[in-house]
């Protein structure tokens, strides 16, 4: 990965943010497209590209020729009963979790199918594959994501590796309402078989792997990382 390019999408909070700093470690350059550059100001080897994925004039102009993989880290937690949701909040869902990822791979497509391994990373969530009461817009979008997923792999292969990572609660800034005390997290780490809420260096840690040469032969996969909860009962 030392002195590739790589594109982290929403790389300035969370697991994206953690992406970044791995990156960096092992040398690469990382390009950051987000809407602002809050927390990257003092890394070095980092370029900040100002870009909004809801909308559908997104400037990539700011790219190298060339990329190795590329992140796409947006996310929500919209955790409302199906009777209160309204179709608008469903589409603001799709709009940042699906209908952004597919804006940046289709602006990044031909510099992606350029790299000499190139990768992509989406992110789902757990609650696609275990069926969770007040996830209905989430789920619906991120099971979209799952979907895309599956479709490009086949329809890049074999020259860009597609995969696509679904945790569980993961502590981020994403999540600091529902973890906003110690009883909060305690219990929603219980109900983990692992007895604990996700990390996001691991997570970075585990896409990182999935953007790298060591992941080679795994393509169209949607991976839990989600302490059990989606296939154990304990």
């Amino acid at each position: 990965m030392q002195n590739k390019n790589y594109l982290v999408v929403g790389g300035t909070s969370g697991i994206g943010l953690e992406m970044v700093k791995q990156l960096v470690e092992v040398g690469a350059k990382v390009f950051v497209l987000s809407r602002t550059n809050k927390n990257l100001e003092n890394f070095s080897n980092v370029e900040h590209i100002e870009g909004d994925v809801t909308q559908d004039d997104l400037n990539v102009e700011g790219l190298p020729d060339r990329l190795e993989g590329i992140a796409y880290c947006p996310g929500s937690i919209n955790l409302k009963s199906f009777r209160s949701l309204k179709a608008a909040q469903f589409q603001n869902d799709l709009e940042v979790n699906l209908l952004g990822a597919v804006r940046v791979l289709h602006a990044t497509q031909n510099r992606l199918k350029k790299g000499e391994k190139p990768a992509v990373v989406l992110f789902s969530t757990v609650a696609v594959r275990q069926g969770m009461p007040f996830h209905a817009s989430i789920a619906a979008a991120k099971g979209a994501v799952e979907g895309l997923t599956r479709s490009l792999a086949a329809e890049w292969a074999p020259k860009v590796r597609v995969n696509c990572i679904a945790p569980s609660l993961t502590q981020t800034p994403l999540a600091e309402r529902i973890l906003s005390s110690p009883d909060k997290i305690e219990a929603s780490a219980n109900r983990h078989p692992l007895k604990k809420i996700g990390d996001a260096e691991e997570i970075a840690s585990l896409a990182l792997f999935l953007l790298s040469g060591k992941a080679s032969w795994i393509t169209g996969q949607v991976i839990g990382a989600d302490g059990g909860l989606s296939t154990l009962r304990v």
